[in-house]
């Protein structure tokens, strides 16, 4: 049903880029091809390679630089009179803002990015820009309002037979049902969005399955050692492909699995870990999920109950201002678990730091 993956976004002289190529080998080549289509004043080739270049420092964490690169993408495209291409370069921007935890802005280029594909015709960037739209919204989670959604894209998917996507599309539905408490559901979303990435050989897909299989069987199963294992193999694909930003999450999910399992002092040197590694690329939300994690670690370690509870309360106020909501009910269920906030307020969700 599924054939092997491909990623759209190597576009131009970059198709024979594969999915699962390292991105400091497709930052390299991106450069090199856009620095000749420059001279050659290949405008559109311009757009096409920018965007490789865009996604490869994105990926790798580099904040500024993919910045730059996706701007300079959509005034290429936008000077070649390609729609597609300023569609990818919109969508290249929008993630990127997700990413820095700027979602009316996330929201605002992906809108866009969807018009543009669309009436570019480009049936791809079109259903990248409104899963991108849907990711928006699971991150800060509004569920209600994407779930419908994630599962028309799934459909989409399904039915073109893009493994990519389905994966995508599956580890979506999947976290959702994670921290509503549909532990089961969820194992088997993430089950078979593993086993579809494997067969299509999308490798960035399945580590990051992996690393939810990882979190299901730690918090429903309490099964320290498999969990650790699963992240073990998720992160081998990470450094290979030197995916900067899943690796900072999978290194998070580890002391989330220590910490439920009661491994204190071990959870705190992997929160820290995740935490330099998140600020080091300006990621907002990973940044504050370890801040979370690691307050916890901290106060089971004795730390002062003042300094805990004014740290979470910090934290709670920032998450409100980036406007992750689902965030803030972690902070206000951490509060309650520690005895520092006898009224926080109910969510639904996971037990513990996603």
């Amino acid at each position: 049903m599924y054939g092997k993956a491909v990623a759209p976004e190597y576009q131009g002289a970059l198709t024979t880029l594969s999915v699962n190529s390292s991105l400091v080998d497709v930052l390299a080549a991106g450069n090199q091809r856009l620095r000749a289509a420059e001279r050659a004043g290949e405008r559109a080739e311009a757009a096409r390679s920018g965007l490789a270049v865009a996604e490869a420092h994105r990926r790798l964490g580099q904040v500024r630089e993919a910045d730059r690169a996706w701007k300079a993408s959509y005034r290429a495209a936008r000077d070649a009179g390609d729609i597609a291409a300023m569609a990818w370069a919109l969508w290249s921007g929008g993630t990127l803002a997700r990413q820095r935890g700027a979602f009316p802005l996330a929201r605002r280029l992906l809108g866009l990015a969807a018009e543009l594909g669309e009436h570019g015709g480009d049936v791809v960037v079109r259903g990248y820009s409104l899963a991108g739209l849907a990711e928006t919204g699971r991150i800060q989670g509004d569920y209600k309002a994407v779930g419908l959604l994630h599962e028309q894209l799934l459909a989409e998917a399904r039915r073109r037979g893009e493994a990519r996507h389905t994966v995508w599309a599956l580890e979506g539905i999947a976290q959702m049902h994670r921290n509503s408490g549909a532990y089961d559901s969820a194992y088997a979303l993430f089950e078979e969005a593993a086993e579809i990435a494997g067969r299509a050989e999308d490798r960035r897909g399945h580590a990051w399955a992996l690393r939810g299989l990882a979190d299901i069987v730690s918090v429903r199963d309490g099964d320290t050692e498999r969990a650790l294992a699963l992240l073990s193999e998720a992160e081998t694909t990470c450094r290979a492909m030197s995916l900067s930003s899943a690796l900072a999450y999978n290194h998070k999910m580890r002391g989330n699995v220590l910490y439920r399992a009661g491994r204190h002092a071990e959870a705190r040197d992997l929160y820290e870990q995740a935490l330099a590694e998140f600020r080091a690329m300006n990621e907002p939300r990973g940044e504050a999920l370890s801040r979370l994690g690691l307050a916890k670690s901290l106060a089971r370690l004795g730390r002062d109950r003042a300094q805990t509870a004014a740290e979470l309360a910090e934290l709670a106020r920032q998450l409100e201002r980036i406007g992750l909501r689902h965030a803030c009910e972690m902070v206000a269920r951490a509060q309650e678990e520690l005895g520092l906030d006898a009224g926080a307020p109910d969510g639904a969700a996971a037990e513990a730091v996603r």
